[in-house]
């Protein structure tokens, strides 16, 4: 098995030989930056499996380094956020982030959201049979992780391709929001209130001809949402 790598960009400098240690400790290769100004060419030089990114950083903030990220890459990202702020939480979650975590916080947990997310990714081996789910003019390649509607690719983050295909699998079925988040991310999964609303708000944006009336993913008051199966 490859061995997987991870990227750190954060200002703390003993957060991060902290973190390093411990993530090579358990089998992961990491590199990391101290600011966000060269994000994007790290990435594409050393393409890491997942990206561990403070809002609080110098210069670019880790919200504004996260839109530039979302812009071209789809490589899971966890926010570290500080302790109570749920508007960092909800913004970098709205821009694509695919986890948070408020520091301060215990390493082993954010190990297990790391491992919680690849694994929804590796998981994606699946037999060539069952690779595509197909609604209408709209594709979902299981295997690829590509989502095609009308023949053209639709960029998803891992987080929103996680929960479109959970819903997906189980058309016209109503599904809670745990139900939802479990599926979509695993039982280590810990998510605030809003999480989930606002990952659906970002699949509708990309996937309804009206956002604000959508045809695909319905909510169900009370309940949670459903996918209904356009013909």
């Amino acid at each position: 098995m490859m061995t997987q790598t991870l990227l750190i960009i954060d200002d703390d400098v003993k957060l991060i030989d902290l973190l390093s240690e411990y993530f090579e400790e358990n089998g992961f290769q990491v590199i990391s930056l101290q600011e966000g100004t060269h994000a994007s060419k790290t990435i594409r030089d050393n393409t890491p499996d997942l990206i561990i990114l403070d809002i609080m950083l110098p210069g670019k903030d880790g919200l504004e380094v996260l839109k530039e990220i979302r812009g071209d890459f789809s490589t899971p990202v966890i926010m570290l956020t500080a302790r109570g702020d749920d508007t960092d939480r909800i913004v970098g979650l709205e821009l694509g982030a695919d986890d948070y975590l408020p520091k301060p916080f215990n390493p082993r947990e954010l190990l297990a959201r790391i491992r919680a997310i690849l694994r929804r990714q590796t998981s994606a081996a699946t037999p060539l049979e069952d690779s595509f789910i197909r609604s209408g003019d709209m594709v979902l390649n299981r295997a690829a992780r590509v989502l095609k509607i009308e023949e053209k690719t639709v960029e998803l983050s891992t987080t929103e391709f996680n929960i479109l295909e959970v819903l997906m699998k189980s058309p016209n079925t109503v599904l809670s929001r745990d139900q939802i988040m479990n599926l979509a991310q695993g039982k280590d999964f810990m998510a605030f209130d809003r999480s989930v609303d606002i990952h659906i708000s970002k699949l509708r944006g990309k996937i309804e001809k009206d956002p604000s009336s959508p045809a695909r993913i319905k909510t169900v008051w009370g309940t949670g949402y459903m996918f209904v199966d356009l013909v």
